[in-house]
């Protein structure tokens, strides 16, 4: 009988250890896995949730960077057609410029051409008028003189 009140008493010690871990032990550190559990799917959700923003933002960085692009884009564009728009107007004032100078030149030679052709006319008028003196050997008066010379200069 020593060994079976020896079982038997240890059988009651333990059932008595089982309940005592059943009731005092057992629930906080199901309590404290349960909590782990709930903190690491809350972790996990969170990763979940960050790597969904993370490509969220990449996209958003993507179309914007493609946005940005786009404008730069449109924006030398539009500054080289400007430029050339400016060019083509400097090209268009010089071709004026360019014109209105040799207009000027040319209205220029003409009155000088104009002026030679009316100082030579004299020249000549003085010239005949003095070969015409020296073939008749007689001196013609000033008056009559500037008369000549006035009617040879309308001739030539």
């Amino acid at each position: 009988m020593n060994m079976n009140a020896t079982i038997i008493g240890q059988l009651i010690a333990f059932a008595i250890f089982v309940w005592f871990c059943m009731k005092f032990v057992w629930p906080p550190i199901t309590g404290a896995m349960e909590a782990r559990q709930k903190k690491i799917t809350e972790g996990l959700d969170a990763a979940g949730r960050a790597e969904k923003a993370l490509q969220e933002a990449q996209a958003d960085a993507e179309k914007l960077l493609r946005e940005t692009k786009q404008t730069a884009s449109e924006i030398l564009e539009k500054a080289n057609k400007t430029a050339n728009e400016i060019v083509e107007e400097a090209k268009q004032q010089a071709r004026a410029e360019g014109e209105r100078l040799i207009a000027s030149a040319k209205t220029e030679i003409d009155l000088e051409i104009s002026r030679a052709k009316e100082e030579l006319r004299s020249q000549v008028a003085v010239l005949a008028i003095t070969g015409a003196e020296k073939i008749l050997e007689t001196s013609i008066d000033a008056q009559a003189h500037n008369q000549m010379v006035e009617k040879l200069a309308a001739q030539l």
